[in-house]
């Protein structure tokens, strides 16, 4: 388990006591919805819910489709939806020695080719919201609107509250003693390259963000593990943005906040961008 996948238990735990959803539901291991692609070098697995306009719905650190047991119905009925299990994570296993978010956004580029999707809109949560923003600077044709949530443009404490930055690296820094010993299963090896991503990447940058075209709306929650000053920081630099911080919110504003995550994000995606400037500054 890494990021995502640890405040996915710990939060529906809390809500629910014994009986975890997110174990128990079909999504992510739907015979109906699944399928398996081979994409750049690996097989990806994904499936697709629902009918109308493409959207890609992109899981974090650790996730899979499961993740977003709470939106797949409420989009389902709007849009076709697309998500897929990231390389190296959930049922998307890859061998390989590397992983970067660069090589995540480029692999979900490849699938929106492979299912002859020209342009989509896209919701990201977490490291999701960083192949959100890679998706929109690297492949600015096939994002219509953007949606991401707990994303983050470096990996360091003025990014990440410090509590994480450690907590990530201690994290990281069992992985790397486990290596040293060689006894390492297949596993074991796809862990530590998903848990290096934490401490080590994403490198995004101010002039990155600022060649983003497509409207976007950038969320977090008041007291999130990515800072409200750094999510702020990306709104205010991409140029059709809107800014929403949740207030008495952590990381997972999809689940806590699954209702009003539903429906803000659904009317930012089905209204036209409005420039707010001038008299609208008062309204």
């Amino acid at each position: 388990m890494v990021l995502l996948s640890i405040l996915v238990s710990i939060g529906t735990h809390a809500q629910t006591g014994p009986v975890n959803p997110f174990d128990t539901t079909i999504y992510g291991r739907n015979p109906q919805a699944g399928r398996f692609v081979q994409i750049r070098g690996f097989r990806m697995y994904y499936e697709t819910y629902g009918q109308g306009e493409p959207l890609l719905i992109i899981h974090g650190n650790g996730g899979s489709i499961n993740n977003f047991l709470y939106q797949i119905p409420y989009f389902s009925t709007h849009y076709k939806v697309i998500l897929a299990d990231s390389r190296a994570h959930g049922r998307s296993t890859d061998t390989g020695d590397s992983l970067s978010y660069e090589m995540m956004t480029d692999d979900l580029n490849a699938l929106l080719d492979t299912l002859k999707v020209k342009q989509a809109n896209v919701i990201g949560w977490s490291d999701g919201g960083i192949n959100g923003l890679l998706l929109a600077i690297r492949h600015p044709e096939k994002v219509g609107k953007l949606a991401i949530t707990g994303a983050n443009l470096w990996p360091d404490s003025t990014a990440v509250d410090p509590w994480g930055s450690r907590w990530a690296k201690g994290l990281n820094d069992e992985a790397d003693a486990q290596y040293k010993t060689g006894k390492l299963d297949q596993q074991a090896k796809n862990g530590r390259k998903v848990i290096h991503l934490l401490s080590y990447e994403p490198h995004i940058t101010i002039a990155q963000l600022k060649s983003i075209t497509c409207p976007t709306l950038v969320i977090g929650g008041d007291h999130d593990i990515i800072l409200a000053e750094h999510t702020l920081l990306i709104a205010k630099n991409i140029p059709r943005s809107y800014c929403w911080i949740l207030p008495n919110s952590g990381h997972s504003t999809p689940i806590y906040y699954k209702d009003d995550f539903n429906r803000i994000v659904h009317d930012f995606f089905s209204k036209p961008f409005r420039k707010i400037e001038g008299e609208r500054l008062l309204q």
